[in-house]
């Protein structure tokens, strides 16, 4: 019996491809419509891919790392009172997360908040306690608009957003005197030079803040642990089997321990709202596609009528009838969703090639080139959207077919 379905499938195949072929100028109208949609669904859907990605690895690598640890309450009342979530300068399980293989860099860092004077301007700052040696690599997504990174062997040198500098009246070389209240509620002042100013992918934040060595922080501050420790890992990708590993080992009640994306507020909103527009793009690709393989397969019903009735008249099971007109359906599916992605992919690379130069988004500071980037995830979702529509589409004309009255459908020609 399965031997017997198989090749009717088989033979119901090959006169579907008969069939495609035959009307070819139909046919291609058909495949056209779908492969068009494909490669939209490609190009448009490619260029948000790479803005998520160029946003989730600026975002990592230019401020929040992959996972934070810190303390219980840290980020609902660390504002608040700060000094009362400070982590030890050692740990044995700092230690420990510097040995982990997955772990490129652990970080600790001081966040703070004052007064920085320049002249007779004064203006408040966020400021993070960084250690040059180890923010390297968390950091290489900061933009220097002018002067250098922090340095070890510059242990008074700073760098200030450049939104802050520029309100400031500050540059590249001039002391600053930094303000801020000490752990203990007194006041305590440092005097630093500006070594660098810096741009990151969100402009707010470069107009408030500032970052300096670790150890000037804790000077300034006159502390000895951190807010934060900041992991950097090898592949972003892991970043939830490392949260929920850490998560089990690490005691709840002292620790806490934070993915990148609980963080990253702007780039959440920006992804729901793209993610949106690009579900409705997909609808519009749906309709497209199935107005114009639906209209394929009724003209190709309906040309046919008198053969249909031929061969219901000879024997041929009406649930034949509808299989042949459903494969027809999904082969102007799969072959338009194929050419669309050979098309559609060869356009991403070009595109992304030539590059696609962008002004700077709302709340961003700088402009960027943009590029497609199109995943195997991507293509995939744009095949199968190709066959299920096709298939939607070919379902009620197939259905007609089947339920042709022979008598009538053999007069039809005559």
């Amino acid at each position: 019996m399965l031997a017997r379905s198989a090749e009717a499938l088989k033979i119901d195949g090959w006169l579907a491809m008969r069939n495609v072929l035959r009307q070819r100028r139909r046919s291609s109208i058909g495949v056209a419509s779908v492969a068009f949609g494909v490669i939209a669904l490609l190009l448009a859907g490619g260029f948000i891919e790479w803005v998520f990605w160029g946003m989730r690895e600026g975002t990592i690598r230019s401020r929040l790392g992959h996972v934070q640890i810190m303390q219980p309450g840290y980020l609902e009342s660390g504002t608040a009172d700060p000094f009362a979530h400070l982590l030890p300068g050692t740990s044995p399980v700092l230690a420990k997360l510097e040995q982990d293989q997955r772990v490129r860099t652990v970080a600790p860092r001081l966040a703070f908040s004052g007064l920085a004077s320049f002249g007779d301007a004064t203006l408040s700052f966020l400021g993070e306690g960084m250690d040059p040696a180890r923010e390297e690599e968390l950091n290489s997504s900061v933009v220097m608009i002018a002067g250098e990174r922090l340095s070890v062997d510059d242990p008074k040198g700073i760098i200030m957003g450049w939104g802050l500098a520029a309100n400031l009246g500050t540059k590249v070389g001039d002391t600053v005197v930094l303000l801020a209240t000490t752990g203990s509620g007194g006041i305590n002042a440092v005097e630093v030079k500006v070594r660098g100013l810096f741009s990151t992918v969100t402009k707010a934040y470069d107009d408030a803040a500032l970052r300096v060595p670790l150890a000037v922080a804790r000077e300034l501050l006159r502390v000895k642990g951190s807010h934060t420790w900041v992991l950097l890992l090898d592949r972003t990708e892991r970043t939830e089997a490392v949260v929920t590993e850490l998560r089990r080992e690490l005691p709840a009640r002292e620790l806490q321990v934070i993915p990148w994306y609980e963080l990253a507020d702007f780039y959440n909103k920006t992804v729901e709202l793209f993610s949106r527009q690009v579900a409705v793009m997909k609808l519009i690709v749906a309709v497209i596609i199935v107005l114009s393989i639906a209209n394929t397969m009724t003209m190709s019903v309906l040309e046919r009528t008198g053969e249909i009735g031929t061969s219901l008249a000879l024997g041929v099971p009406r649930i034949r009838v509808l299989s042949q007109i459903v494969l027809e359906g999904l082969l102007l599916g799969a072959i338009g969703g194929v050419g669309g992605i050979v098309v559609g992919f060869t356009l991403a690379e070009l595109i992304s090639w030539v590059g696609i130069p962008m002004p700077p988004p709302p709340g961003m500071a700088r402009g960027f080139s943009g590029k497609i980037l199109v995943t195997g995830g991507l293509m995939s979702e744009a095949f199968l959207l190709a066959l299920v529509t096709a298939l939607a589409a070919s379902l009620y004309p197939a259905w007609k077919a089947s339920r042709m009255v022979i008598v009538d459908a053999l007069r039809h020609n005559r």
